[in-house]
């Protein structure tokens, strides 16, 4: 899950994704193996925001360890990078790592702009959720480096005071509680929906038993009964007033509103834990708790983050697979917890200490269990456009969801799902 909008489709050389990968590593059994040997010559890295001002701390011990190394961080504004790399591969000047948004591999992969995973660094140690975006076309072309996933954020002094001293386990529970907070503890809200993000809305989807393509993954399903019955559980929400139709948008007025009580629910990631103690105080921490989504069929929320490629084209592909496998090791992965907050992709990490003594975060170990996320494909960013619109006629506009999910499901269709 990239941190800001997606860019346009490819264009230019890019624009032969549409006829799929053609390059020769299109075999997943011709991926190489990293090795044992040392890491030598120049490592050229992509990174964006707060990862690109770190990583040169954390580095230092791979240098230390890899004395004939050298590693180049060049720092990409998130708002810049899409473009950034799409340049760069198409004018042959990619670096040998970068930095993608989960949802990019789609686009870049489809290009033939990535290097398979070497067959040795492999898949086992991640949680299964992230490792799932990093895979196209029977490849794996990326290692997930870190993970982000939505939870539910709840007021426990608001819950009690409404009669509740347990997170909701079920969609009933959820929307008892989100009324109780309104009738009973004088909240203006019950909880914080998105009116007009179809992202938003895919956990309760996935929640429900329903899936975004048929199992080959050449057909959308988007207007199953599943789906159409989730829609209309989101829906009701925002017609019965429990969530606001016309919320916000200014940056940190949701958390505002959960920290003065009018709206104390929500669905959120882990950068909200800062962004609530700076709001509300250190102490404030004792007046939420975060849960796992609550369960319809299963409690299936999205998953997101980074992963780390090597590009086709790059001269030290061999080094380049030895720093990914350093910042894919348990210990690296919590050190780096520790400098940014970045959540590990690694399941072993999630023992150490600063992950699983903190009950707040240990919440997001718990729901890393239970994600998925939308097709790694040019298209779904198209589908997504279209959902957004259809989000806002559900939720906004009253439109009846059998209807609302059938149009994204013929707008869906058109588009088609990449798959061949």
């Amino acid at each position: 899950m990239n941190r800001t909008a997606l860019a346009a489709l490819l264009t230019g050389l890019l624009c032969v994704t549409a006829c799929g990968r053609s390059t020769a590593n299109d075999d997943p059994a011709t991926a190489a193996t990293i090795g044992t040997g040392p890491a030598t010559g120049t490592i050229t890295l992509w990174a964006q925001g707060a990862e690109a001002e770190h990583l040169p701390a954390l580095l230092k011990d791979f240098e230390t360890a890899n004395p004939d190394v050298t590693v180049e961080v060049t720092p990409i504004p998130w708002d810049a990078a899409h473009s950034k790399y799409q340049t760069a591969i198409a004018g042959g000047t990619a670096p040998d790592i970068g930095q993608l948004g989960t949802t990019w591999m789609g686009e870049f992969g489809a290009a033939g702009a990535l290097a398979q995973v070497p067959s040795d660094l492999g898949a086992g140690p991640f949680y299964p959720g992230a490792v799932a975006s990093t895979r196209l076309d029977g490849g794996t072309y990326a290692v997930p480096w870190y993970v982000d996933t939505p939870v539910l954020y709840y007021r426990t002094d608001l819950a009690a005071r409404a009669g509740f001293t347990r997170p909701p386990a079920t969609w009933d529970d959820f929307k008892a509680l989100a009324k109780a907070f309104q009738s009973k503890a004088g909240s203006r809200y019950g909880v914080a929906l998105a009116p007009r993000d179809f992202q938003g809305f895919l956990p309760f989807a996935w929640s429900n038993g329903a899936t975004l393509t048929s199992p080959d993954a050449k057909s959308w399903t988007i207007d199953s009964p599943a789906m159409v019955d989730a829609a209309r559980y989101y829906q009701s929400f925002f017609t019965e007033g429990i969530a606001d139709r016309t919320p916000s948008t200014d940056p940190g007025a949701y958390q505002a509103a959960f920290v003065d009580g009018t709206v104390p629910m929500f669905i959120g990631g882990p950068f909200e834990v800062g962004a609530l103690a700076e709001l509300g105080g250190a102490d404030f921490a004792s007046q939420y708790a975060t849960a796992t989504l609550p369960t319809a069929k299963s409690a299936t929320s999205f998953v997101g983050g980074s992963n780390l490629v090597v590009f086709e084209d790059s001269p030290n592909a061999a080094a380049a697979w030895l720093l990914i496998r350093y910042l894919s090791s348990p210990e690296t992965q919590v050190a780096w917890y520790k400098s940014v907050g970045d959540l590990p992709s690694v399941q072993a990490a999630w023992d150490d200490p600063a992950l699983a003594g903190d009950a707040k975060l240990a919440v997001f170990g718990k729901q890393l269990e239970d994600v998925s996320a939308p097709p790694a494909t040019t298209e779904w960013t198209q589908v997504q456009d279209a959902g957004n619109t259809q989000m806002e006629r559900l939720t906004v506009a009253g439109e009846d969801p059998a209807t609302a999910m059938r149009t994204l499901q013929e707008t869906a269709a058109r588009i088609g799902t990449g798959s061949r």
